[in-house]
């Protein structure tokens, strides 16, 4: 008993204070210093350090370190790195960051003798300028060139908040955070830094938060931007569905060599949204990390802006903010502008998810919300009325209502003309897959300078023509799948539709009407018992019975209302030249009766050939008539076919890659 109670009062005065001071603090173990070890200063989580200087922590309590004392930094490789302690009170202590310690993320502690303390992870960042924020300034920072320029009159904004750099290039922005990011507005003359085709032109914020932080942004001087080229890029729909992808590097391909051709331009690319498919985000595993992937290993050279489609929205939200939440975060500012020579251009989102209910219903509406309104009339602030507006969003302004007539399709688009109003603008759009376009002398922009270019798809019908007959990948409306080119001159813009892989030169397609016809021996598989699939596919065998009527059908895809087109008969006889809405031949051919001879089906399929404007017939005089057909746009260019009568009809001979 008494040996028990030795080895008892042993193992508490020996273990005991041993297995206290273990468990005190574990980054502390025992060691040879005897002197007390109690320090406590303020760590921030985000850190800007000046490259060039001592960087100073707010000691707590009068718990400073000792000069002799190690500041130690470990980053997430478990590399360390070692910092002197350069002078230190009670209020505070400075600390020399070695030169090669790079921005990132590091666990931060301080060693005296054996005994190391532990006080957390602090990002941190080095700049050449320390900037104090201005009292009520929650982001901060600074806009210049990459020798450390400052950019004067650069426009920062959150979405809500504006600000502008003064003569050294800082901002002080009183951001409520909101958004949880910051963007400023490409001035002239300037290409922002970028992460593959993707302009840095934004940064996150911590949402909502007030404590101010530092944002930077580095933009370069570049020559020539008198002149420059955009290509807009309509939606795309990539899904790793119908051999979608290998189809889309067609279209790199096509731009690969269009930017090589023109090598020496300023060249810009805008998406007009849908780049991906919500749905496929979990089904195919398709979303945005690997569209980003996709665009940065296909295109090079060339910087591409972006906006967001109603498919870029995230279905399974239940509101507007976090529909928005994932584009926002990986790819872009849902709206905000930016300048390239003497030209100011605007991204808006008219795609209004606030009542999505977390289904595929997809339940949104097509308006620019009040927030955007707003923070467009603030943006036209500092926009010269002499300066046109390019101004980008999904969803159409206007849409045909006839061969001839347009009406508004956007729920406020008054309201949007209204804080427009004044300015020479060009909306350009997708969405529909479709091609045409609205000018001031149509009825419907009521005598306002405005315009609008809905833009042809990437993708054309969801990428089904050229799944089902390669080759023939075109839109619902029979446009070639591909993109428009906008070439500036100064402010004056002039612009053409290429089909992917196609000349620039192939502008319209036209069809002997005699050889077109359709019936349901082209649809054997089509179930008699389908009653809504038949009668939909009556449609095409109505517009296009087996009758020779010696019509002439002609799909002139990018015609506006300043564009002529005329037919001459071989000797030189005029023939009338009427514009009709129709359906595409070849379209209804290469896709929809595929789609249709399909015993499983019983209602349409989806993205079938559909009813649209810019067609155009004339009447031969007989079957064997050769016709001189001439299209001549704004810009004086002209395209001719001189088209051989009889002209056979089918997939592989109007076949165009």
């Amino acid at each position: 008993m008494d040996r028990l109670k030795y080895f008892l009062l042993v193992w508490l005065v020996v273990f005991l204070p041993a297995a206290l001071v273990s468990c005190s603090d574990k980054d502390e173990p025992e060691g040879t210093e005897t002197t007390a070890f109690d320090v406590d200063f303020q760590l921030p989580a985000s850190i800007v350090a000046p490259r060039n200087a001592d960087y100073v922590f707010t000691v707590n309590n009068g718990k400073a370190p000792l000069t002799s004392d190690r500041f130690l930094l470990e980053n997430a490789d478990g590399l360390s790195y070692e910092a002197a302690i350069t002078n230190s009170s009670a209020e505070s202590f400075s600390v020399a960051f070695p030169k090669k310690l790079a921005d990132g993320n590091y666990r931060i502690a301080i060693k005296r003798g054996e005994r190391k303390k532990s006080f957390g992870t602090a990002s941190i960042r080095f700049v050449d300028r320390i900037i104090n924020p201005a009292e009520g300034a929650t982001v901060y920072g600074f806009i210049g060139t990459p020798d450390g320029t400052g950019v004067k009159d650069v426009i920062v904004s959150d979405g809500y908040e504006f600000a502008v750099t003064d003569a050294e290039g800082v901002y002080q922005l009183k951001s409520k955070k909101q958004l949880g990011y910051v963007f400023f507005t490409l001035p002239a003359n300037y290409e922002a830094q970028a992460d593959g085709v993707f302009p840095r032109i934004y940064e996150t914020t911590k949402l909502g938060d007030t404590a101010p932080e530092r944002i930077d942004f580095t933009i370069t001087p570049v020559s020539g931007q008198e002149n420059f080229k955009i290509l807009f890029l309509g939606d795309m729909h990539l899904a790793n569905r119908t051999n979608d992808l290998n189809q889309f590097y067609d279209l790199t391909k096509d731009i690969t060599t269009y930017r090589t051709t023109h090598g020496t331009e300023n060249v810009y690319g805008i998406t007009l949204g849908d780049m991906t498919w919500d749905i496929y985000w979990y089904t195919k595993k398709y979303g945005f990390a690997e569209y980003r992937e996709t665009i940065n290993d296909k295109v090079k050279n060339m910087q591409i802006f972006h906006i967001i489609g109603n498919h870029d929205n995230d279905y399974l939200a239940t509101n507007n903010v976090a529909a928005k939440m994932m584009y926002r975060t990986t790819i872009s500012p849902n709206y905000y502008s930016f300048n390239i020579g003497q030209v100011h251009f605007v991204v808006l989102d008219n795609i209004d998810c606030s009542t999505y209910d977390g289904t595929t219903s997809r339940n949104y509406v097509q308006q620019v919300v009040n927030e955007q309104l707003t923070w467009l009339a603030n943006d036209l602030k500092y926009v010269d009325k002499s300066t046109p507006i390019v101004l980008m969003m999904h969803a159409p302004l206007y849409y045909p209502g006839s061969a001839t007539g347009f009406y508004m399709d956007l729920k406020n688009g008054n309201e949007l003309l209204s804080v427009l109003s004044g300015y020479e603008v060009h909306f350009v759009t997708g969405h529909t897959h479709k091609n045409y376009n609205i000018t001031p002398s149509d009825a419907v922009t009521q005598g306002n300078n405005v315009y609008e270019h809905n833009v042809g798809a990437v993708c054309g019908d969801w990428w089904w023509s050229g799944y089902l007959s390669p080759g023939c990948l075109m839109a619902p409306d029979g446009t070639p799948a591909g993109y428009a080119i906008w070439d500036f001159k100064g402010k004056t813009p002039s612009y053409i539709y290429k089909g992917t892989l196609m000349d620039e030169s192939v502008q319209f397609r036209s069809y002997d009407l005699n050889n077109v016809s359709f019936s349901f021996a082209d649809v054997p598989n089509l179930s008699a018992s389908a009653t809504k699939a038949r009668a939909s596919f009556q449609r095409y065998i109505t517009a296009y019975p087996d009758k020779k009527n010696n019509e002439v059908l002609i799909n002139v895809w990018n015609y506006n209302a300043k564009w002529t087109v005329s037919v001459k008969t071989q000797d030189g006889r005029n023939l009338t030249v009427t514009p009709v809405m129709a359906y595409d031949p070849l379209h209804i051919a290469a896709m929809s009766v595929k789609k249709f001879n399909d015993s499983s089906i019983t209602d349409a399929p989806n993205f079938i050939t559909q009813n649209f404007n810019h067609f155009f017939k004339v009447t031969a005089p007989d079957a064997d008539t050769d016709l001189v057909i001439t299209v001549k746009d704004e810009f004086g260019n002209t395209w001719t076919e001189n088209m051989a009568r009889p002209k056979a009809f089918s997939v592989d001979a109007y076949k165009f890659r």
